[in-house]
């Protein structure tokens, strides 16, 4: 029997993943979590063989949840289920340990067979995403972006939805002071010196969208 642990934020959606998981027969749900904070503590109590997770969560994220799960346990096989298929994303929760990425717009079956698959040790991709995310360029703007650290990630996505420093410190739990440096680095790392240059490549790569969403 395969344990899997669910993290997302929306009850709804993990009871439908639920329902789907156990009606395989050889999947059992074993805990569920709504934040990245209860997703790690459920790993570290349960120890499932497969997690599956949202990237879109509170405490933190699911790019940090990826990164301390796999701080606990290197060998952890991480699925990452989300509404966002844009391939600075996928790169993003693959260069943060995942070894499987499957969209929500997946048939359902496509759930199914991405815990089968990571049980067994292989990675996974969705159908509709192409298998060469797996692979990267270094000299592409989205490999620069691949390149901030899961903690700079998040507080970029945050700054590019138009959260000023101070709302993004809150969310994440870090100083104001904290969050200053690290929109330093982050404007650095990816070559931008104005905010509106931060949103423009932001929305470029799909990591929002034109709404800020």
């Amino acid at each position: 029997m395969i344990r899997v642990l669910l993290a997302d934020d929306h009850p709804v959606v993990r009871s439908g993943y639920l329902r789907l998981l156990d009606q395989a027969g050889d999947i059992q749900v074993i805990a569920e979590a709504g934040d990245a904070d209860a997703a790690h503590a459920a790993f570290v109590a349960h120890r499932p063989d497969v997690l599956v997770t949202d990237l879109a969560m509170p405490g933190g994220g699911g790019l940090a949840l990826l990164r301390r799960v796999l701080l606990r346990d290197a060998q952890a096989r991480l699925l990452v289920f989300s509404m966002h298929d844009a391939p600075v994303l996928v790169r993003r929760a693959l260069q943060a340990g995942a070894r499987g990425f499957l969209t929500k717009a997946s048939a359902p079956e496509c759930l199914v067979d991405a815990v089968r698959e990571l049980h067994a040790g292989r990675r996974y991709l969705g159908r509709e995403l192409p298998p060469a995310l797996f692979e990267r360029d270094p000299h592409d703007e989205a490999a620069r972006l691949a390149e901030l650290s899961a903690r700079e990630f998040e507080v970029f996505r945050l700054l590019a939805q138009g959260h000023s420093a101070g709302a993004c410190a809150e969310v994440l739990k870090l100083s104001p002071k904290t969050v200053a440096n690290l929109q330093t680095a982050i404007k650095d790392k990816l070559g931008v010196v104005t905010s509106a240059a931060l949103v423009h490549l932001a929305i470029r790569h799909q990591v929002i969208s034109t709404a800020g969403a």
